[in-house]
Parts: structure tokens; sequence; C-alpha cells
């Protein structure tokens, strides 16, 4: 019996190995790439032109659904800072795979733009995806609590799956991509120091 489930734990932990392994979302876009024109809507309606010919850099950010307390707990940084992002020349970009109508509420408030793609065509295209270990990774547990436990939260469904992957892309005004990061688990991004630090350096270190 005990053979039996040493057999079945090792087979488990094999699987959960090879899960790891391929968590990661291919890297379809790396630093030095030229990154595609594109023309968005925000929530509000407004157009969203990226690269951007109005700012240095584009920080483009891919979050998870809109009721997510993990990405609010992330982007409530970049919220209180917004002004030292623009300051360093950055304009902020997130998008979530919500629709607007979801995101209107709370993500509206935001003073950056924000993007609703719930088909995930944009996820497809710069090849974010998902995983068991979005939030099974133990490091995230800490900042899932942490984000339940804040009173003022956005609320709702995980619209979009539950196990969507992060990614940050530093976007310059000549349309090369100085620095990307596909994020292993929901907590996995860049702080506002990273994107501040590395729109100075002209590269990721």
């Amino acid at each position: 019996m005990k053979k039996k489930i040493l057999i079945g734990f090792g087979i488990l932990f094999g699987v959960l190995v090879i899960a790891w392994i391929t968590a990661a979302p291919g890297e379809k876009f790396k630093s030095g790439d030229v990154f595609p024109t594109l023309n968005l809507m925000n929530i509000h309606g407004a157009e969203v032109k990226i690269p951007s010919s109005k700012s240095k850099w584009v920080h483009l950010q891919f979050r998870r659904f809109a009721g997510c307390p993990i990405c609010n707990l992330h982007l409530q940084s970049f919220v209180q800072r917004n002004s030292e992002i623009e300051a360093a020349g950055i304009h902020e970009v997130v998008v979530f795979h919500s629709p607007k109508e979801s995101l209107l509420p709370f993500q509206g408030k935001f003073p950056f733009d924000v993007i609703g793609d719930p088909e995930k065509k944009l996820y497809e295209q710069f090849g974010v995806g998902s995983s068991i270990f979005s939030v099974l990774d133990v490091r995230v547990w800490p900042k899932m609590k942490e984000g339940n436990s804040i009173v003022d939260r956005p609320k709702g469904d995980p619209e979009g799956g539950p196990l969507g992957l992060p990614a940050d892309f530093l976007v310059g005004s000549d349309g090369k991509i100085v620095a990307v990061h596909y994020g292993r688990h929901a907590y996995d991004q860049w702080s506002v120091d990273d994107v501040i630090q590395i729109s100075k350096l002209g590269r990721i270190q």
C-alpha cells in the first residue's frame, strides 16, 4: 500500500515538474524586437497608440481579470506613483482579459489607460498565457491574502479564467522593445521602481 502511495506521489511530482518547466508562455517577443503598431481603445473610448509619439516610453503590462485581488494590490503602487511614472516619460497601459463593463466601476478610476481584451487577442498575439502555477506558486499566497484583505478592492468572477499570467513590455517611441518580462506566477512582474530603472538604463540588467 505504501509503495503505491509513493508511486502515486512520484507521478504527481513528475507531472508538476513538467508543468513548471512548461509554465512560462513562449516568449514571442524579446528585447530589441520591433513592436507591432497597435491602435487600441481604452475602456473610456479613447484611442491608445503603441508605440507612442507623445511619450518616450510605453509600459504595456498584461494583468488578469477585473476582480483579481492580486492585480489590484500590484496596480495600487502604479496608481499612487503615477506622477513619478509620467515624470520619467513613461505612458502606462494595462490590459485585462475582462470586458470594459466589468472594468469601468473600479479600474475606470485609474489615472492611466486600461484596455479590456475579453477575447484575449492581445494575450495570444504577445504570447501571454496561463498556468496552474499562476496561483499555486507559494510566492503568490501572501500577496493573495494581502490583496483580499484590502477593503477597497474590485469584485467579480474570474472572467477569462483564474490562471492567467502577467507580462511586461517597455516600448520606446522608436518602436523597439527595450525590455520584456513574462511572469511565471500571478505576482511575478515589474515594480514601479523596475520600470523607471529600466527606462533610465534603456535596457534590462
